[in-house]
């Protein structure tokens, strides 16, 4: 248990405590249990969204339910996207791009990435009718922390020394694992769209993580972040065209 609890305590915000999940080396291992917490998380928060809507009207539930989301990590994955936008959007070489996704400070192009993000998840949740939005919310944080292995297992760290993701090594198991988890809880939870809500998850993972090779050569701990909040629109926003009757309904 103590590499599935060293991903809950590395992915969330609930205080677990450190004698539960061991030394370094089961928080090295607890990255084929990322999808199970993301699924524990998307779960919850579907309860959570579903109690919402009962006392409040779409938008407000919406609004509460994404902050909800950002809360389950701590807002840890939004600093991340934040952090990266002002690196990876400044146009510099890498070794500045790094410099600058470390400062604590968030610039402009930060705060743009963090409301554009935030924005958009509303938006389309309060878009998508009461029968699909359990599913829907159920695969945002399961998507998006299918990405961070996704994303571990294409690249190797990009900073080698003093960074806690430099422990995590390329994991095809955990890769295999995410993809094939998706593609499984997609299909039970949504049929058709669900699966194509997965294959967009994994191809937005696949993107981005392409940009981020380009760029400084690897990922950091802010890149797995903001590819975490990033995939989280994939299924809200298959569930929204859905809901116009483009593709299946969830």
């Amino acid at each position: 248990m103590r590499p599935f609890l060293a991903a809950v305590q590395f992915l969330t915000a609930l205080p677990v405590p450190e004698s539960w999940c061991g030394a370094e080396k089961h928080l090295a291992r607890s990255v084929p249990y990322f999808p199970a917490v993301g699924l524990l998380i998307g779960a919850l928060m579907g309860l959570v969204d579903y109690g919402l809507r009962w006392l409040l009207p779409e938008s407000p539930a919406s609004v509460l339910t994404v902050i909800g989301l950002i809360a389950a990590s701590g807002g840890l994955h939004l600093d991340g996207l934040a952090d990266t936008a002002d690196g990876m959007l400044s146009s510099r070489p890498k070794e500045r791009i790094l410099e600058i996704m470390k400062d604590s400070r968030t610039g402009a192009m930060g705060v743009a990435a963090v409301v554009c993000v935030v924005a958009l998840k509303i938006a389309l949740l309060s878009s998508v009718p009461e029968e699909l939005r359990f599913g829907a919310v159920l695969m945002m944080p399961f998507a998006g922390r299918c990405s961070i292995v996704v994303m571990m297992s294409v690249l190797e760290s990009a900073r080698r020394e003093g960074s806690l993701t430099a422990i995590f090594r390329r994991s095809p198991l955990g890769m295999a694992v995410s993809i094939g988890a998706l593609l499984a809880v997609g299909s039970i939870v949504a049929g058709w769209a669900g699966l194509a809500a997965a294959a967009l998850s994994l191809a937005a993972s696949l993107v981005f993580a392409g940009c981020v090779r380009r760029k400084i050569g690897g990922f950091t701990g802010d890149t797995l972040g903001a590819a975490c909040e990033i995939v989280e629109i994939a299924p809200v926003l298959v569930a929204a065209i859905g809901a116009h009757g483009v593709v299946a309904p969830m």
